[in-house]
């Protein structure tokens, strides 16, 4: 599974290491992401969501409800 969040989408970012001597190579920036496990109580049941942290702040903002419609208005299956 790639590293991105179903509720944000943050993606890996992509750069460049540098070191001592400014040699450039490959580097990747991941995001803090985690599985949660949410109660959906309109459905009765758990859902598990890959979320960034920040998307985890967002879900204690805006209520796991609003959350999951706007994962679904993604495209994204919950």
């Amino acid at each position: 599974m790639s590293a991105h969040c179903q509720l944000t989408g943050a993606k890996p970012g992509f750069g460049n290491s540098i070191s001592h001597s400014h040699r450039r190579t490959s580097r990747r920036f991941d995001p803090n992401i985690q599985n949660k496990r949410f109660w959906l109580p309109s459905e009765g049941r758990n859902v598990r969501l890959t979320l960034s942290t920040k998307g985890i702040k967002t879900v204690d903002v805006i209520g796991i409800e609003a959350a999951v419609a706007r994962i679904r208005a993604r495209g994204v299956k919950v």
